[in-house]
């Protein structure tokens, strides 16, 4: 019998290892594709900030072509002193060195400083810098910093993912819990709110807590079906039930 133990018992640990392994690869790729995704994201919101902007100097610059087309109409209705104190201005303003750049009156100029906040803020995208080059610690004390100073911002549920992301990365899971349920309490219909309940499962499964793990991943499945992390979550369920009968 002690025979039978010993050809066993090694097939069983390569077993285990090899699950223990294949669940690693599994949260790594995630956390990959999470990161590429947040690159996009960041690349295509500067884009459309970018085009925002764009049209709306177009717009100012086609609003001032419209004044001065009214100003030329009237004084072509009033010929003379009128029309040409009119050109006599404009032949000054061309001669004058001091009107080199013309001046363009907005009539929103709220509407550009908008559009540049459309895409990441600059201390979002230093944080998420510095968890990209693996530097987690300062890149929760940057996230932090975000939080506090854009408190309003769009990418405050992100910006509480990654932190979650950073502590989850330092194997410090019971904060990484806090902060990636606070995505899912307050932000449930935020596009981070799935991965965040996903990444909830793997960190009580971390825990050696696969009770509420499972619990966890068929919440997922539920509240977010077609999600790439429910994709996730019901292969993690079957990897579990396998590993279970075995």
């Amino acid at each position: 019998m002690s025979s039978l133990q010993a050809m066993i018992s090694p097939a069983v640990i390569m077993l285990f290892l090899a699950g223990c392994v294949s669940n690693d690869v599994m949260v790594k790729r995630q956390t990959e594709t999470d990161v590429k995704v947040e690159h996009l994201l960041q690349v295509a919101g500067g884009l459309e900030a970018r085009m925002n902007e764009l049209a709306g100097r177009v717009a100012a610059i086609e609003e001032k072509d419209a004044q001065r087309d009214l100003i030329v109409s009237k004084t072509d209705d009033n010929p003379g002193k009128s029309r040409d104190t009119y050109y006599t201005k404009r032949t000054n303003s061309r001669n004058d060195k001091a009107a080199v750049t013309p001046v363009i009156e907005l009539i929103n100029p709220d509407s550009t400083n908008k559009a540049r906040e459309l895409g990441p803020p600059p201390g979002y995208v230093k944080a998420f810098g510095l968890y990209s080059a693996n530097n987690f610690s300062d890149a929760i004390q940057a996230f932090e910093t975000f939080l506090k100073e854009k408190s309003d911002s769009d990418f405050v549920p992100n910006a509480y993912y990654w932190i979650g992301e950073c502590y989850y990365s330092s194997s410090d899971l019971p904060k990484a819990l806090v902060a990636f349920q606070k995505v899912v309490d307050s932000w449930p219909h935020h596009p981070k709110a799935s991965d965040a309940m996903l990444k909830i499962g793997y960190s009580l499964t971390a825990q050696k807590k696969n009770d509420k793990a499972k619990i966890t991943f068929e919440k997922v499945i539920r509240s977010y079906p077609g999600s790439p992390a429910a994709v996730i979550a019901r292969e993690k369920l079957m990897q579990n039930s396998q590993s279970v009968l075995k």
